[in-house]
Parts: structure tokens; C-alpha cells; sequence
């Protein structure tokens, strides 16, 4: 049998060469042009997914209009990315600039602890030694190790500048997962079809778990961690917390790579009874008490199955998705890892399961 070089002559082999170079600079140009819009559109069609349920029941309330829904979603979406979440965004970001300069010249210190806190019972001295040392060891430390923390501050600074893109992204992919919604079914229907080409005999289960681990992540955590960061960013700008802001931006980080939110709400109600009175102490510890636990309650409403996704991958997610991507790439990253953390499980245990099922032949 011959060759394909031998059928072709020289000429035919040169316009062959010409022919595959120009689609190959046709498919790289065209990756470059798209690249922006990369986290763009994984973040819409995380939302288009996520909201899916609601899309649904939406639709039927509405008489079976599902671009009135999908327009009606889509207001709702940009009035919460408009309204509380780019007000605490800000905030978050003065904060974040303020943090880095500090970081910089080694200024960032703990505020030292009010004499009232020795009054307390029981626990009132030992606890003011210790917020006592903790501020004079973290000013020392920090003027040592001041030159060696630029490149972190520099980051954060890089982070907190692309910002205002960031915002434009988020919007964006608002309005493209509304217009993503009314498709859901032929886009399942395509989805479906390109994996059956891949993994014929697990398309569908391989499909079904993309869908769910999306919906987990989604909602489970990067949801409730968003629910919780708004509130407990209430909070702390009721109870006059400096930098809020940024304390509310922790509390997502924190909530998403499943630490909690406890470890900095819990600081801050410290403050709050060392700082106000009684009434006002009490009614802003129930808040956010309840904001602290907000978690525990509605992350079993919101996932439809346990997430069994380790917290590494969606620590590394977290990381990954922001240095690549910004802002945006802080809720993407996380979700795209679990979905190929879990698809890859899966294609592993099938794998395995089809040579047990050949070696018991």
C-alpha cells in the first residue's frame, strides 16, 4: 500500500503544507480573539445552569414564557451585582488597597485593646494580654519582614486594579446567561451529543454529573458563601468595623474554601462588646451569630447531593481561577475544577469497573 507521500505529487504536498498551516494560524487566531471572552462565558453558563431550576419554575408561573422568565432573572442578577454586591465591592476594594500599602511599609498593625475588655469577668484580663501581645508581636514582626512582603502587596494591589474589569465581566455574563436560558434544552441536547462522540456508553451519566456538580458548587458554596459575605458585610458596616469591606471579602474566601466564616466573625463580635452598648452588642451578636451558621443551614437546602469534591481542589480552584482570570475567576475556578476533579473520578472508576467486569471473564 502506498504512502500518502508517495501519492501526492511535490506540488500537491506544498499546497497540502499551505492548506493546514493557514488552518492552523485560522484556529490559533481565532483562540487568541476568544480568550477574553473565555471566563466570560464559563461564568454565564455556570449561572444559566445553576438558575435552570428556577428558569423552570419561573416559566410555568408565567403561562410557559420562558423569555419573560429568562428577562426577569437576568433584572433580578444585575440588580443584586448592581446594587448590594458592587457596594460592598467597593468597600472591599478601599480596604484591599489600604491593607497592601500597610503591608508594604509594615504600618499594619492590630488596634490595641480597649481597657473596658479587663472589666470583663472570668476572661477579661487573660483576654486583654493576649490581644495586648498579639498587636506588639504582629508590629515587630511585620517591620521585619516588611521588604520581603512587596511582591504580595503588588498583587493585591494588581488584583484590586482589575477590579472595574472585573465588574464589566460579571455584567456581561449576567446578560449572556439570560439569553443562554431559553436554550437550555437544545444546549443539553448538543452537550449530550459531543459526549457521546467522546465517551459513548457514559455520555449521559458523565453529563448528568457535569450538570450537578455545577449546581453543588454553585449554590452550595459559592452561593451561601456570596449570601454570607453580603450579610455579614451588613453587619460590620452597622457595627462602624473598619475596612468591612474587606473583612466581608475574607468571609467569601474563607466560606468558599470551606474554612467558615466563624474565624472572623467571631473576632469581630469581640469588638463590637468591647465597643457598644449592651443592646446594640446583643442585637449585632444574634446577626451575625446567625450569619455565622448561615452555612450550616443552607448549604443542605441548596445542594441536591453531598459534595464530595476535596477542599484542596477548590482551594486550588480559588487560587488558579483568580490569578488567571481576576475577579471572575474567583467563582469560575473553583466550579471548572470540581467538574474535572469529578468527571476524571468518574472516567477512572468506569475504567476500573470494565476491567474487573474483564478479568472475572
Amino acid at each position: 500500500m502506498k504512502t500518502l507521500r508517495q501519492l501526492l505529487t511535490g506540488e500537491e504536498m506544498v499546497q497540502l503544507l499551505i492548506r493546514l498551516g493557514l488552518l492552523g494560524l485560522l484556529i490559533f487566531w481565532t483562540f487568541v480573539l476568544m480568550r477574553p471572552f473565555v471566563p466570560i462565558l464559563a461564568w454565564a453558563f455556570v449561572l444559566a445552569a445553576a438558575l435552570n431550576p428556577a428558569f423552570v419554575l419561573l416559566a410555568k408561573i408565567l403561562g410557559g414564557r420562558p423569555k419573560l422568565a429568562a428577562a426577569a432573572l437576568t433584572l433580578i442578577n444585575l440588580a443584586i451585582v448592581i446594587g448590594p454586591a458592587a457596594w460592598l465591592g467597593l468597600s472591599a476594594l478601599d480596604g484591599l488597597k489600604d491593607f497592601a500599602g500597610r503591608l508594604t511599609t509594615g504600618d499594619l498593625v492590630l488596634p490595641s485593646p480597649p481597657q473596658a475588655l479587663k472589666s470583663w469577668p472570668l476572661i477579661g484580663s487573660q483576654l486583654y494580654e493576649l490581644w495586648d501581645q498579639a498587636t506588639t508581636n504582629l508590629r515587630s514582626v511585620l517591620h521585619q519582614v516588611a521588604p520581603h512582603l512587596k511582591t504580595v502587596a503588588a498583587t493585591l494591589l494588581a488584583f484590586a486594579g482589575g477590579a472595574g474589569l472585573g465588574a464589566i465581566k460579571f455584567l456581561l455574563s449576567v446578560v449572556v446567561a439570560g439569553a443562554i436560558l431559553p436554550f437550555g434544552s437544545q444546549l443539553v441536547a448538543a452537550g449530550r451529543g459531543f459526549l457521546s462522540r467522546i465517551v459513548p456508553d457514559q455520555s449521559e451519566h458523565f453529563l448528568d454529573l457535569a450538570g450537578a456538580t455545577i449546581r453543588a458548587v454553585s449554590q452550595g458554596v459559592i452561593g451561601v458563601a456570596i449570601i454570607q459575605s453580603l450579610l455579614a458585610g451588613v453587619g460590620f458596616k452597622l457595627a462602624g468595623i473598619p475596612s468591612a469591606g474587606l473583612l466581608a471579602l475574607l468571609v467569601l474566601l474563607l466560606s468558599i474554601v470551606q474554612i467558615g466564616a466563624t474565624i472572623i466573625i467571631l473576632p469581630v463580635i469581640i469588638w463590637i462588646w468591647t465597643d457598644k452598648d449592651i443592646t446594640t452588642a446583643l442585637l449585632l451578636t444574634l446577626f451575625l451569630g446567625v450569619v455565622a451558621i448561615l452555612d450550616n443551614i443552607l448549604k443542605p437546602l441548596l445542594m441536591g447531593r453531598g459534595l464530595t469534591t476535596p477542599t484542596l481542589v477548590i482551594l486550588i480552584g480559588v487560587i488558579g481561577g483568580t490569578l488567571a482570570h481576576g475577579i471572575v475567576g474567583l467563582f469560575v475556578g473553583p466550579i471548572i475544577l470540581s467538574v474535572a476533579w469529578e468527571l476524571a473520578v468518574a472516567w477512572i472508576r468506569s475504567d476500573r469497573a470494565s476491567l474487573q467486569v474483564t478479568g472475572e471473564r
